[in-house]
């Protein structure tokens, strides 16, 4: 009898194929005279300038975040899909009514495009900006942002900030609203005067994360990163960054909702979450419930 011919790829295959699949799909996005190039995601960073932030925190604030897109990690993820650019946009915020544009919407598709934002960065000048901290007013500015953002396939707000909400609006009601309903809200917890070598000190960025992870973040992978004081922000940005860039691989498990640190490194810790190693001074936070 006559064996019938194999329709289905051996799978060793596959991996190659997938690749090429993505490839012909990037093409065919950008074919055509005058269209647009693809966004893989487009990413909002807002950050925490309220008066618990002094003129050295802020300055630590946003050099650290244009040392951590410099690192050699974060400029190999944002390059990763040459033909399907990470867009970006940055913005401050405090009060209700202050939110302050640092870097409107940018495709980050060259170096050189990328130095020109850390740049702008090192020379951005820092204006009176009101004592409060209203997290929903950074949430409802984003979405407005967002709501003008280029056509990506992903869509994520990053909020940085050292304490709790203490204005008008609430954040966990303006993340329900459109735009942001659909948008993916991670957080950089800055345990700036929280760092102290104590149970109290860890029980209260522990707390502090806490808080984000049930009031401002949301989203099935969404994550809190936590930065041990201004000075380690550079490096918990990177951490954070190189999460929300990676290409998501099929059947991997999802994130969790908080990064466990180490007081010492910012290193995942082994101890059961919400408790120390004996000896050590590591701490890990447990998983928020969805």
């Amino acid at each position: 009898m006559r064996r019938r011919a194999r329709l289905c790829p051996p799978p060793r295959l596959w991996p190659g194929l997938a690749a090429l699949a993505l490839s012909g799909a990037l093409a065919l996005a950008g074919a055509g005279p005058g269209a647009a190039a693809a966004c893989r995601q487009a990413l909002v960073l807002a950050l925490d300038v309220s008066g618990s932030v002094d003129d050295t925190e802020y300055r630590l604030q946003l050099d650290g975040l244009a040392k951590a897109l410099e690192t050699p990690q974060v400029q190999q993820a944002l390059f990763a899909m040459p033909g399907a650019a990470v867009s970006l946009a940055i913005f401050e915020w405090s009060g209700q009514s202050y939110q302050r544009v640092i870097q409107d919407w940018q495709a980050i598709d060259r170096p050189a495009t990328l130095a020109a934002i850390t740049r702008n960065l090192r020379l951005w000048s820092r204006s009176p900006a009101p004592e409060a901290t209203s997290i929903g007013g950074a949430l409802a500015f984003a979405g407005q942002m967002l709501a003008r953002a280029p056509d990506c396939w992903k869509r994520t707000l990053d909020v940085s900030g050292d304490g709790k909400n203490n204005d008008w609006p609430l954040p966990q009601r303006i993340r329900k609203t459109p735009p942001l309903a659909q948008v993916t809200i991670n957080a950089l917890v800055i345990g700036a005067e929280l760092l102290r070598n104590d149970d109290a000190g860890l029980g209260n960025i522990a707390e502090l994360s806490a808080y984000f992870t049930h009031q401002v973040i949301q989203g099935p992978d969404a994550f809190v990163e936590v930065a041990l004081g201004f000075e380690n922000y550079s490096a918990a940005m990177a951490r954070k960054l190189l999460k929300e860039l990676q290409t998501a691989a099929i059947g991997s498990a999802p994130p969790s909702r908080v990064r466990p640190f180490s007081l010492r490194a910012g290193t995942p810790a082994p101890s059961s979450p919400g408790t120390r190693a004996p000896g050590s001074d590591q701490m890990q936070i447990a998983k928020a419930a969805p």
